[in-house]
């Protein structure tokens, strides 16, 4: 099993949660056993961090002694400072929790969904964007047909206006070519 991969503001967490704890399994001048495994397994289980002390003099074989638990148990080394090793596992339990409370309150829709508000989503009403359309033409028909005349037409004058301006129908003719400087001037002589 692969070991568990950590981000280092969550290692620097938990090695100062761990730096009250006491070493729970002491390794001794037998090495690493399936007995000893067996017994980081059940404390691991039981606490989810946890220190172990290293016997012996020989600073690689407390390496590959902490690489190996790693690896057997499927845990993350958090710290190794001296014949101290710290080790950390989540139970299921804290991961689902840890998701729940990270994405409970998310909302979850596709991109092409419209955003619907949290009162709206608690009662079950969802939005469509069609729907939406045709309530903001329905209003503002309804604006236009409750106006005065005077307003009515300024504000139909005004549509024509920008239509025009932006997006309306391309006049057509040949481009005025010249320098910056006739063009900054306007129009002279077509």
């Amino acid at each position: 099993m692969p070991k568990i991969e950590i981000t280092s503001q969550e290692r620097s967490a938990l090695r100062a949660e761990a730096h009250p704890l006491r070493p729970v399994v002491l390794i001794g001048d037998r090495g690493l056993s399936e007995s000893v495994l067996k017994e980081i397994d059940q404390n691991l289980n039981a606490h989810q961090l946890i220190k172990v002390r290293v016997a012996g003099d020989d600073r690689d074989a407390r390496v590959a002694i902490y690489d190996e638990i790693c690896e057997t148990l499927s845990c993350a080394p958090i710290h190794h400072l001296g014949k101290m090793l710290i080790i950390y596992r989540p139970t299921a339990t804290t991961v689902q929790a840890q998701i729940e409370t990270e994405y409970g309150t998310r909302a979850v829709r596709k991109p092409s969904e419209p955003h619907t508000p949290k009162k709206l989503a608690a009662e079950g009403v969802t939005r469509t964007r069609r729907g939406e359309i045709a309530k903001r033409a329905a209003l503002k028909t309804e604006r236009l047909e409750n106006a005065p005349p005077r307003e009515r037409h300024a504000t139909v004058a005004a549509g024509r206006a920008l239509s025009e301006r932006f997006g309306g129908p391309k006049k057509s003719g040949p481009r005025r070519t010249g320098s910056a400087l006739s063009l900054r001037a306007g129009r002279r002589g077509r």
